[in-house]
């Protein structure tokens, strides 16, 4: 047993150096890119960072000087109201693909894994003209409409294994009991499925928090902006100024949040994942 032990051990032991060597330069970089949001920009350039001392102002200034609150509460209320609407849409939808056998079954599960691999580009200038003309442009609602409409396939597919792996007896019980169909999704599955609710959830907030493409058709507008759309206004108007300290700590207010949020439900994540992994 011993030796079938050191045998599998020496044989991961090529994706575990890959693994650290990939930690390693990703926790460099990213470390470089905090010292650098800490320094002076001379500091930067000049390869003598926290030379003058740790410096918290470059956040203020970019907190303060440019439209960042704004950016920051339009992204917390696209990606709230988004998730929140795919987790009400998805969840029934893989609840029944994941517990009831219908005719085609089968091809509406496909068809979610065919809609998550059409690319966005091809489905959102249709959908700008559409909305253009219904006069729905312009709006925050119309953003959000969009991002629930792409994280609700996601969704629905990654509940559908979750769902499929719950004990069936609760459901039988809960029909003897009394309970109709929503009533057993609600008050029954949805509770025991929060791990898995918690890992999409996470998931989706992360992609919407980081989405570009969308809000730039949808809400190109200064009042409408999300977070990497202001990054980006912000990132030209400090380069142009010079003032690359204030671009990297723009960087890190933007990376904060989602990072955050990973270290404190991360055991959560890995829960969702494996659970929804047995069966689908």
């Amino acid at each position: 047993m011993r030796k079938r032990a050191l045998k599998e051990q020496f044989r991961l032991t090529p994706s575990y150096i890959a693994l650290i060597l990939w930690l390693a330069f990703f926790g460099v970089a990213i470390g470089w890119i905090v010292v650098a949001s800490l320094s002076t920009t001379r500091e930067i350039f000049t390869n003598t960072m926290l030379e003058s001392g740790i410096r918290f102002s470059n956040y203020v200034n970019v907190w303060t000087t440019s439209n960042f609150p704004r950016y920051f509460l339009n992204s917390l209320f696209y990606a709230t109201l988004s998730c929140a609407g795919a987790i009400v849409i998805g969840a029934p939808a893989a609840y029944v693909l994941g517990r009831k056998i219908f005719p085609g079954r089968e091809v509406f599960v496909r068809s979610i894994v065919t809609i998550m691999a059409i690319p966005s580009i091809m489905i959102v200038i249709p959908m700008f003209s559409i909305m253009s003309q219904a006069g729905l442009t312009g709006n925050r609602f119309t953003l959000v409409i969009m991002y629930i409409s792409s994280l609700t396939p996601f969704t629905t597919f990654f509940l559908t294994g979750f769902f499929a792996t719950l004990p069936g007896e609760l459901e039988e019980a809960a029909k003897v009991d009394g309970y109709s169909n929503g009533g057993i999704l609600w008050k029954i599955y949805m509770p025991l499925a929060q791990p898995g609710i918690i890992t999409v959830t996470i998931f989706n907030f992360i992609n919407i928090w980081n989405e570009y493409f969308i809000s730039l058709v949808f809400g190109n507008r200064p009042n409408l902006r999300s977070l990497s759309l202001g990054l980006h206004a912000v990132i030209e108007s400090m380069t142009v100024r010079g003032d690359w300290a204030g671009l990297f700590a723009a960087v890190v207010i933007v990376f904060l949040p989602t990072f955050i949020l990973y270290l404190l439900l991360s055991d959560k994540i890995i829960a969702g994942v494996t659970g929804g992994a047995v069966k689908g």
